[in-house]
Formats: C-alpha cells, sequence, structure tokens
C-alpha cells in the first residue's frame, strides 16, 4: 500500500479562549484548505486551576460540529436544547450545531489535571441550518482494537479492523481515532484516497514517514499528503495521538468565531441574530 507523506508539521500555538483558558491551538484558520472538512483543533493540558476554572460561559454555535474528547479530569456542559451532564475521562461529546445551538462548558476541579482536546468539523451547506442535535458517549462505549502487539486504538467514529466506533449517522463522513503506541512499535492506518488526514501527537513522539529522520514530538499536529494509509513509529517513549481523516467539502468558508458559514451575509445575518435574540430556532421543551 502507499503510505502517505508527511506534507507539513507545525507545533500548536499556546491561546486564551473563553472566558479565560489557557490551551494550545493546533489548526485553525490558516489551514482550512488543507484540512478541509476540519477546522480547528484545541488541546487544553493543566494541572494549574487557574488556567481553566474560568472555562466558557454560555456561547452561540451554528454551521459546525464540536467534538470535545476528555482524557482526564471533567467538564460540566449545559445547552440550549435540554442537554446537561458531565463529560469525563475517556468520555466524548459530539455536538452537532446546526442552525445555532447555545451552550456551555465548565471545567470541575479534580486531583487530576484537566486533560482534553476539541476538534470543530465543518458542515456542508445542505445542512449548516439543521436542527441541532448531541451525542454523549461513554468510555465504556468506545470500542478498543488491538490490531497488533503494542497497539491499542479506541475507535471513537469510523470502522477499524471490523470494530465500529459509537458515534455514527454522521453528516460529514469522518473517521476518529485515538492511537497509543509502545516504545518503538510502528503501525499503518488505512485512509481512502482523496481524504484529508491528520495527526495531533498529545503524548511521547514518533515518525510518521518511513525513512524520516526526524521524530514528531507532543504538542504538534502531523498532516499528510495523498495516499492510501497513514504509517507511524513510535519512539522510545511511546507515541499517543489523535488521528482522523474526513471527506473535504469544498465550499467557501465564511468564519466568524464561533459561527462558520457559507457566504459573508450569512454570517452577518447570524450576528444580526444573535444581537436581536431570533438566533435559536430549536429549543429545549
Amino acid at each position: 500500500m502507499m503510505s502517505r507523506p508527511v506534507a507539513k508539521v507545525q507545533s500548536s500555538r499556546p491561546t486564551l479562549e473563553g472566558a479565560g483558558v489557557r490551551l494550545r491551538r493546533a489548526f485553525g484558520h490558516d489551514e482550512t484548505d488543507f484540512l478541509d472538512p476540519f477546522l480547528m483543533l484545541d488541546h487544553f493540558r493543566s494541572s494549574d486551576p487557574q488556567d481553566y476554572e474560568a472555562g466558557f460561559p454560555f456561547h452561540p454555535h451554528r454551521g459546525i460540529e464540536t467534538v470535545t474528547y476528555m482524557l482526564s479530569g471533567a467538564v460540566e456542559h449545559q445547552d440550549s436544547i435540554g442537554n446537561r451532564g458531565v463529560i469525563a475521562a475517556g468520555d466524548v461529546q459530539w455536538m452537532t450545531a446546526g442552525s445555532g445551538i447555545l451552550h456551555q462548558e465548565m471545567p470541575r476541579r479534580t486531583k487530576e489535571e484537566l486533560h482534553g482536546i476539541q476538534l470543530w468539523i465543518n458542515l456542508p451547506r445542505t445542512s449548516k441550518m439543521m436542527s441541532p442535535r448531541y451525542r454523549e458517549v461513554k468510555r465504556e462505549d468506545i470500542p478498543v482494537v488491538v490490531p497488533d502487539e503494542g497497539v491499542q486504538v479506541r475507535v471513537i467514529a469510523g470502522l477499524l479492523a471490523g470494530r465500529s466506533g459509537p458515534v455514527r449517522d454522521l453528516v460529514v463522513p469522518v473517521e476518529c481515532f485515538d492511537v497509543d503506541l509502545a516504545p518503538n512499535v510502528d503501525v499503518a492506518l488505512p485512509v481512502p484516497l482523496g481524504d484529508h488526514a491528520f495527526a495531533y501527537v498529545f503524548d511521547g513522539g514518533g515518525h510518521f514517514a518511513e525513512g524520516s529522520k526526524h521524530a514528531v514530538e507532543a504538542f504538534h499536529v502531523v498532516m499528510f499528503g495523498e495516499g492510501k494509509e497513514v504509517w507511524t513509529k513510535a519512539g522510545r517513549k511511546g507515541c499517543r495521538f489523535l488521528f482522523a481523516h474526513g471527506t473535504p467539502l469544498r465550499e467557501p468558508i465564511a468564519w466568524g468565531g464561533p459561527v462558520v458559514m457559507n457566504t459573508q451575509e450569512e454570517l452577518d445575518q447570524a450576528f444580526e441574530e444573535i444581537r436581536s435574540g431570533n438566533f435559536i430556532k430549536d429549543r429545549a421543551h
């Protein structure tokens, strides 16, 4: 099989978001053409409550999906369609904002460090104004695949080695995996031709192309060229990364903070509706 070459490696950038949460942004506005349909990836990791306890108070979203994956610690959430709960270690929240949703995410102070990833996925023009929906996936419902010794993959969405992830019926065809490699172990993950793919390393490090002399360390994102698989070999400390690929939408993007539409007119309308109080089309009963 043809392994994908590494097209670009970049370090995540320290960023302040929400009401004052310190995190690292792996990619965003500048990478939309290269990573379409993925829009943004934020990585938060701290043992200091001052870095995160201000949280993300109620804020709007439209035109996207947000995927929150907790690795340790916990976040309380609430939204305008009646969902409320806690995203604990190993859990996933897959929220489709569609026509508009208000939600908040407030980290809990615990003995563990707060550690998680949030990924934004664009919605196609035909689904921008769909009814919002929310899916909460508990840790125990995410299958773990062990294709070879020293390789462990949590299948969040998609199919690997005959096991399907719990997040299905997706608007945009994407697959998302948490890949954990023991030291010096390698793995090849299949990727359909035409998909855009990336790996975000959050522990350890490794090589993402055969013959590569430069290891990719934690807090870096790897973007891949074309091919039928992604090959990785962990370094001496092992390697753990979020791996995702998806079918590009190839549509124009008009992006204004938490709202992502296709035209500036649609963006202006969304913010006028926020100001006038007419933003939410579907509310909790």
